[in-house]
């Protein structure tokens, strides 16, 4: 062969492989999908709440009137007894006197103690007044018995004697009255918060109304309160609760008696428990985003033996899992496989390294899977998150 055939060939090979390269990079590839098997299982659906642990029956114990409390000795944890001394109150203080206030109340001490002298002067000279006036009547007696003076003399002399005894009366209770005047005056200098003579009187027991244990000092150190001010929470932490606050939309399809998971509380296994209470109204809350959202308050009772759950505490936080369906031998597939087909439901199943559309009939379905009533058998490979590039025959690869 000479040379220029050689040539010839060799050009030839070269456009032919690039030729092939154009064809095969034209050629649709394979595209890259996830999948997983349909299979059976158990299938549970619910709703998970953030809860927190309450007990069950707790008593505040707040000041019954107004006084100055001193300080609670008790300390969190501590057991206390029916009856038992929880705080102890005292009258309220005293105010203190300024310069001003001080001089103020030392005149009107003085001014009633020279009403005081007053007053008795005045009884004084009553009391002379009176005892001239009975001196008089029983003179007058005398003389009108022997006919020296008329009967009007006498009924005269007998009405001034009257007069002057209640006159006497009168100046008495003046001098009563100017002496509480006067014991007033002295009192607003006696009982001064600045006075540490003026003592504090009587004091009000606060006692606890039933036996148990001590939850939270709202109030521990010394001070004023006003009548209603909680001072003390009490109960028995052995008798918690769980309240969780739930969606409105979800809590229609609770019921008395559902069952309850509580995960994350900080012990190794699960908690269980039930729906006690169902509350009949809601409220509005702003959740974390900024929206609104109408929750109701949902009361769940533990049911696990107390001793898994013994260091549980008051204000607990935990996660409640609250169980509205739950099928033992479902088949079922991932739930980011569905997608809207007209009025129902469709998924990709991989047949021979192609995508296949099939038209299914869902069931129950949480967040994570949906349960197949009908249309792809047990063991079809499931496309999980199909993409855009997905569609009915086109040639798929599995991921490793």
């Amino acid at each position: 062969m000479t040379a220029q055939a050689r040539r010839k060939l060799f050009v030839i090979a070269i456009g032919l492989i690039v030729a092939a390269a154009v064809v095969y990079g034209f050629l649709p590839k394979p595209v890259a999908i996830d999948a997983a098997p349909a299979k059976r299982g158990p299938l549970r659906v619910t709703v998970e709440e953030e809860g927190r642990t309450r007990v069950k029956d707790r008593f505040v114990v707040s000041a019954p009137v107004a006084g100055y409390l001193r300080r609670i000795e008790l300390e969190p944890g501590d057991r206390i007894s029916k009856g038992q001394q929880v705080a102890l109150l005292e009258p309220l203080r005293s105010t203190v006197l300024d310069p001003r206030s001080r001089a103020e109340a030392e005149a009107a001490e003085a001014a009633a103690r020279a009403a005081l002298v007053a007053a008795k002067e005045k009884a004084k000279a009553a009391a002379a007044d009176a005892e001239y006036a009975r001196d008089r009547e029983t003179r007058s007696k005398k003389l009108a018995a022997n006919g020296y003076i008329s009967q009007d003399d006498l009924d005269q002399a007998m009405s001034e004697a009257k007069k002057a005894a209640a006159v006497l009366h009168a100046s008495d209770a003046a001098v009563t009255a100017a002496k509480a005047d006067l014991e007033r005056a002295q009192a607003a200098l006696r009982y001064s918060a600045a006075d540490p003579a003026s003592g504090s009187g009587r004091t009000v027991v606060v006692a606890a109304p039933v036996s148990g244990s001590v939850l939270k000092l709202n109030r521990e150190s010394e001070g004023v309160v006003n009548p209603g001010d909680p001072l003390i929470d009490i109960g028995s932490p052995a008798s918690l609760e769980v309240k969780a606050e739930v969606l409105s939309a979800d809590a229609v399809k609770l019921r008395k008696g559902t069952a309850v998971l509580f995960e994350r509380w900080g012990g190794d296994k699960p908690l269980e428990g039930r729906v006690r209470v169902i509350e009949p109204s809601g409220f509005t809350k702003v959740s974390s985003l900024g929206v609104e959202e109408q929750r109701v308050n949902v009361i769940v009772e533990i049911t696990s033996p107390f001793e898994l759950w013994q260091k549980l505490g008051d204000g607990y936080r935990l996660d409640a899992t609250f169980v509205i369906w739950e099928g033992k031998d479902i088949l079922q597939a991932p739930a980011s496989s569905l997608f809207r087909k007209g009025d129902g439901w469709a998924l990709f199943v991989v047949e021979n390294k192609q995508a296949r559309m099939r038209d299914v009939k869902i069931g129950k379905r949480n967040g994570l899977a949906a349960e197949i009533i009908e249309g792809i058998p047990e063991g079809a490979m499931v496309i999980t998150s199909p993409e855009d590039q997905v569609k009915d025959g086109v040639k798929v690869r599995v991921r490793k």
